[in-house]
């Protein structure tokens, strides 16, 4: 039985297959095309999961997208009735949701077959109900509180549930035109951070500030008991005017959310690139702690009413990992899991999810413990990238030697770049697709923007550590597999991890088991018996670009900027003539 999971004409659009309950492969569309948060049809990862598993689309059973377009539709006529948006915005909604209604023609025409040899069953599920299923559902929990909460998708931005078996009981919904993800998003605009998906950066900024205009923020977006909240909508646009979005193909854009009284209230709007001062700061500060009243608000209803103490997250905002942190600390909940693509990615392998397991009616069998679902390379193709590109290489048929030289690097201060196996699901690199260096180089953090990844100076770099070991380094040892949880660095250790610890001394880490991925807790662990430190530097492998998705590209980083090394499946690159101290 194969269900293809979609998510299309959105941003991250992306693409999986569920074979027999099992996720086989999974992409986001932007590794292909090379074009980050693409929106659109993702017509080349379905292309990319068929061929992975050897099927053509008419051996598909089942097709599920993470959009239902008939879902509020009361609300939604109400709201277009009291509200009048304008024609080319009603024009705009009613083009998007007619094509996540039939896919089928999408389908046959971007990978040129005969409509009628795709006999598969369309499922239209709904959007939050997609992102709670691609946590509870992959979870290891046999009954969990279920939150999901972003922007917007299918007229809500927040969904209360739980997950018991393999069923899903929704217990509420908070609707358009309220939306944390929309305040959060205004804030980021109004800074100057206005690229979809720059909130990880006003959040990495926020450490910078004190939260001076909470109390403001407090009144803009009001919490209630009932871990409800709603926004004044006299400082949005959203809900008047209806806002332009581009989700037809490249680069998603969503136009300015926020309203003039955002001007009245704190100023000219800080324009990208300009020069960030305190009160920037301080509004990051604010807009990080506003957040967390709401979702922590959230999560406390979510914990009254439900006395399962696991937690499963999902949505855009699941991304926080500064508020996913503090979980233990300011809820009730005691186990928690975040699926690894937890924005609408994800909502692809959600929505395979509940036709497997609702709609099908099968047992849970599996959970997700493997998030490396891309692409792989065999030895010859990369041995042929290797000469194609005119670059001497050592080839190491043990791994043992491919660690150790990789370490005698890493300690001598490297840049390496680490490409293995098959690439990561989401949006971290987790060890297949990565930048690995020093953490111990106060300098690192610098070396690193400099030589590639041209970073503004208050984002910090990951450390990656093995899971046995992270309890002596962090406040807290609860696993990070995924990196989407932010924990204090204990005050001993950060003067030996500079180049990881954040200004408010905290690091946004990824525990390493060796089950999930032998080699890259092989390179850790190696670096520990040299150094007695079991961490590493990890950022993604690319250049202001999505995640490299294949050999030619990872060379092609390799060659066009500074980094020192490249080991390359069992190939092992150095540039000779690039010091690695300056």
């Amino acid at each position: 039985m194969h269900i293809l999971g979609i998510n299309a004409y959105h941003g991250d659009s992306s693409a999986c297959l569920v074979s027999d309950g099992h996720l086989v492969a999974a992409i986001e569309e932007e590794r292909i095309r090379r074009v980050k948060h693409w929106a659109g049809f993702p017509s080349q990862s379905v292309q990319f999961c068929l061929d992975y598993a050897g099927l053509t689309l008419a051996e598909v059973d089942h097709i599920a997208v993470g959009r239902n377009p008939r879902a509020q539709l009361g609300n939604k006529i109400v709201h277009t009735l009291k509200n009048r948006p304008s024609p080319r915005f009603v024009f705009d909604r009613i083009k998007n949701s007619s094509q996540i209604l039939d896919l089928k023609d999408a389908l046959a025409a971007n990978l040129e077959v005969d409509k009628k040899a795709i006999t598969a069953k369309l499922h239209n599920i709904e959007h939050h109900r997609a992102h709670m299923a691609s946590s509870f559902l992959l979870s290891p929990f046999e009954r969990a509180a279920c939150l999901s909460i972003d922007g917007f998708g299918d007229f809500a931005s927040t969904m209360f549930g739980s997950g018991q078996g393999s069923e899903i009981q929704v217990h509420d919904r908070i609707l358009f035109p309220h939306s944390l993800g929309i305040f959060y998003l205004a804030c980021c605009q109004y800074l100057g951070f206005d690229k979809y998906g720059d909130e990880y950066k006003v959040m990495g900024l926020a450490a910078y500030g004190e939260p001076e205009y909470l109390a403001d923020f407090r009144t803009i977006v009001k919490t209630s008991e009932d871990g409800r909240f709603e926004m004044d909508l006299d400082f949005f646009r959203h809900h008047r005017e209806g806002i332009d979005m581009e989700w037809q193909g490249g680069s998603p854009s969503i136009d300015r959310v926020y309203s003039d009284k955002w001007i009245e209230r704190w100023g000219p709007a800080r324009q990208p690139g300009d020069p960030l001062d305190a009160r920037h700061k301080n509004l990051a500060s604010s807009l990080q702690a506003m957040c967390e009243d709401v979702y922590f608000n959230a999560l406390n209803r979510l914990a009254r009413v439900e006395s399962s103490r696991n937690l499963c997250l999902a949505g855009g905002v699941a991304f926080n990992s500064v508020a996913n942190g503090l979980v233990f600390d300011r809820t009730p909940f005691e186990e928690l899991h975040i699926h690894p693509a937890a924005g609408d990615a994800g909502t692809a392998v959600g929505a395979a999810m509940v036709v497997w397991h609702e709609i099908l009616g099968n047992p849970r069998e599996s959970q997700f413990d493997n998030v490396y679902l891309g692409p792989e390379h065999p030895d010859r193709e990369i041995a042929s990238a290797l000469k194609t590109a005119n670059l001497d290489y050592q080839w190491f048929d043990s791994s043992e030697q491919l660690v150790q030289n990789t370490v005698d690097r890493i300690e001598a201060g490297d840049v390496v770049g680490w490409f293995q196996g098959r690439s990561e699901w989401g949006p971290r690199a987790l060890g297949n697709r990565s930048i690995v260096c020093d953490p111990r180089r106060p300098d690192m953090k610098d070396i690193l923007n400099a030589r590639i990844k041209k970073r503004e100076p208050f984002r910090p770099f990951a450390p990656a550590i093995l899971e046995d070991r992270s309890g002596q380094y962090f406040e807290e040892s609860y696993p990070v597999p995924f990196m989407q949880q932010v924990y204090r660095i204990r005050t001993e250790r950060r003067a030996e991890i500079p180049a990881v610890t954040h200004e408010d001394g905290t690091g946004r880490l990824q525990t390493v088991s060796r089950q999930a991925n032998p080699l890259f807790y092989r390179l850790i662990e190696a670096f520990d018996e040299r150094t007695g430190t079991p961490i590493l530097v990890n950022t993604s492998l690319n250049e202001n670009e999505p995640i490299v998705n294949s050999v030619e590209q990872a060379i092609d980083v390799f060659k066009r900027s500074r980094m020192d090394t490249l080991v390359i499946g069992k190939g092992f690159v150095r540039k000779h003539d690039v010091s690695s101290v300056d």
